[in-house]
């Protein structure tokens, strides 16, 4: 249930762009309570391209400061979706649904956050990657290029997944495991510790992909793979 408040965060004298409204929420995350303000543009807020993102007027989600959402960029945070401790959104990103951004995670560029996703830690999307449904970036993890997170998945440690890779399921991406080109990561599958996974290849079902194994050409990897320096040239095709 939303709370009211008189005090509300401070605001720039140049921030032309949106307001904070009296209409409060408290979230608690990891023991700290937190409190966010829902946001109203002030202004018609338009990308480059020239669509309408939100207009004056428009009810945004919650932030918990000013430095959250950019005020300077075109970037928007929508519906209950949840900005706050000291992570940011600028560019033309934008959060929604009932997604949450926290910690000193940061989204750029032209990345879209949705759904119940959680993006925390250090965590940066950028690019046009989207991360939705369930999925959920933290720690130091990087999610760039054209890149799809989704359902259930998890992209964590200093893992990286870029270019056109996705990662779907209940799969995980950890450790430093690398993820890109059009590779995927589906179902249960793990990819961690150093592991690259690249090219048009799928890791699938329960296989697990660790130590500096990699993957590099199209097919399917549905088996443990040798984790030392193991390296397979030519995926076994279904």
């Amino acid at each position: 249930m939303a709370e009211k408040t008189r005090e509300l965060p401070k605001i720039s004298e140049g921030n032309k762009k949106y307001k904070f409204t009296d209409e409060s929420i408290t979230i608690e995350i990891n023991g700290e309570k937190h409190t966010l303000y829902r946001i109203m543009a002030t202004n018609d807020i338009i990308s480059k391209s020239g669509k309408v993102i939100a207009k004056a007027g428009d009810l945004g989600g919650f932030i918990e400061k000013e430095s959250n959402l950019d005020y300077r960029s075109n970037a928007w945070i929508s519906g209950e979706a949840k900005v706050f401790c000291d992570a940011e959104v600028s560019g033309e990103a934008q959060v929604s649904g009932y997604a949450l951004v926290y910690d000193k995670a940061k989204v750029s560029e032209h990345a879209w956050v949705r759904g119940n996703a959680e993006v925390s830690g250090e965590a940066q999307v950028s690019g046009y990657a989207e991360v939705f449904n369930f999925a959920r970036v933290s720690d130091h993890a990087v999610v760039t290029g054209e890149v799809v997170v989704s359902d259930h998945a998890v992209v964590t440690g200093k893992a990286k997944v870029s270019e056109h890779a996705w990662v779907r399921g209940h799969a995980e991406v950890s450790g430093e495991a690398q993820v890109s080109g059009y590779a995927g990561v589906d179902r249960y599958a793990l990819v961690t510790d150093h592991a690259v996974v690249t090219g048009g290849s799928l890791v699938t079902d329960y296989a697990l992909v660790s130590g500096y194994a990699g993957v590099d050409t199209v097919g399917v990897v549905s088996e443990d793979l040798p984790s030392e320096e193991y390296y397979v040239k030519k995926a076994k095709r279904h």
